[in-house]
């Protein structure tokens, strides 16, 4: 695994973003951390024995001006970035029919375009070395969605489109941009089914099967009724045995 790597990572006081923290400094990464908290990132650093290597700012994601300034400070710190995790989140519960537009607007800011904005911000510094890694954390409730949380559930839905269309972007310089849900993961994927869906697949595979053998078996003629010309198409329940409606895999081998 690589070392010395130059890590941001967002919602870094607590959660995951905690734990991704301290499994970096382990590898002897250079981590800037930032939240919106001064007080919870400065008890991250006192948890962490004050690490040389950890960098602390705090930064409100969903702001343009804020990440702008996160980038400098990571630029006087580190000179460059490696990888950008992002991992700040905010999921409240709310019904559809008590959520405003603030409310709306709120969850997708930082959800969303907090993640747009810090891929615009440390893109800069992470060109021109041929190496990176962009990881935006998902979430699987946007397979089944969430009642009580329609703006967290479309945020996250949005995170998984955008990381899947800018890794054609930044792949061209060998940045992977993977999205997640709610685990890290080496490379760009649906993250897995749940087991509903699972169980809803398997019924649709089977059913596509069992039409496609009825589609075969639907009509037999004998030999002799086959005309021997070149067939050009197939229909699934042909009534009269035409060169227009016999099937190449299903006519006797002596008339082909």
């Amino acid at each position: 695994m690589k070392q010395g790597r130059i890590v941001v990572i967002t919602g870094a006081a607590g959660g995951m973003g905690a734990l991704f923290v301290e499994r970096f400094l382990a590898n002897r990464d250079t981590v800037i951390a930032t939240d919106t908290s001064e007080e919870a990132l400065a008890k991250l650093a006192n948890k962490l024995d004050e690490d040389a290597r950890l960098h602390t700012m705090a930064a409100d994601i969903s702001d343009e001006a804020s990440c702008a300034r996160l980038a400098a400070f990571a630029r006087d710190k580190a000179g460059r970035v490696d990888v950008l995790i992002n991992c700040a989140g905010f999921f409240p519960t709310q019904s559809f029919d008590e959520m405003a537009l603030a409310d709306w607007n709120k969850v997708i800011g930082i959800n969303l375009t907090g993640v747009f904005l810090m891929v615009k911000a440390m893109l800069p510094l992470m060109k021109g070395r041929g190496w990176g890694r962009i990881v935006n954390i998902g979430s699987g409730s946007m397979f089944d969605g969430v009642a009580e949380q329609t703006h967290y559930v479309a945020a996250k839905t949005g995170v998984l489109g955008f990381s899947r269309s800018l890794a054609r972007v930044v792949g061209k310089e060998g940045k992977a941009s993977p999205s997640t849900s709610s685990r890290p993961a080496s490379r760009l994927r649906q993250p897995s089914p749940s087991p509903c869906r699972r169980r809803w697949l398997r019924r649709r595979s089977r059913r596509a099967r069992s039409n496609a053998t009825r589609r075969v078996k639907t009509w037999s003629a004998p030999s002799s009724s086959w005309p021997h010309l070149t067939p050009t198409s197939c229909r699934d329940k042909p009534s009269m045995p035409t060169a227009a409606n016999t099937c190449s895999e299903r006519a006797p081998k002596d008339t082909i």
